[in-house]
């Protein structure tokens, strides 16, 4: 990116340069005043360029060298926006690598943390089964209640697309 970038700044001096010198061939071989007509402009240039077929074939020559160096700087231009563009692509592609790395480590801890949840809540119903009798004799009521409903989160995904679901323990 940065040759296109010096490319393009070698063609804009080129350019400048060569309309510094049009400008001086031009300027320094036309006699005009300062009250002149805009027809008389024009004839004074048309006469001067009968006088001097030499001087005219130069300044063509550098109107097509400009014209020349003009498709190259816009052709040299183009292909800079289009690196840009790609290489912002590429930045934001990797940028957003970089982000699902930490989003699935975040998820294999809520998958792990999920999954000791579901071994606790499994050991303190079978706590809760085995105690739930004797408890009844003496409180006349239940230790725990609730483990129908009770669901853990967890993580999945088809490759593209993830998914939070909640899992009943």
């Amino acid at each position: 990116m940065d040759r296109i970038q010096a490319e393009i700044a070698t063609l804009k001096s080129q350019i400048q340069v060569l309309q510094q010198e049009r400008a001086a061939l031009t300027i320094n071989n036309v006699n005009l005043a300062e009250n002149d007509s805009p027809l008389a402009i024009v004839e004074a240039y048309r006469r001067q360029a009968r006088e001097n077929p030499q001087l005219s074939a130069e300044i063509r020559g550098i109107d097509d060298a400009v014209a020349a160096l003009e498709l190259q700087l816009q052709q040299k231009q183009a292909q800079l926006t289009h690196w840009q563009i790609q290489s912002r692509q590429i930045t934001q592609q990797q940028q957003l690598e970089e982000a699902k790395k930490v989003a699935q480590v975040h998820a294999q801890r809520i998958n792990q943390l999920a999954a000791e949840l579901a071994t606790e809540i499994r050991l303190l119903k079978a706590c809760a089964d085995e105690l739930s009798p004797m408890y009844w004799q003496v409180y006349y009521k239940p230790f725990i209640t609730g483990f129908k409903t009770i669901s853990v989160p967890h993580v999945r995904s088809d490759g593209e697309v993830w998914t939070i679901v909640n899992r009943i323990v």
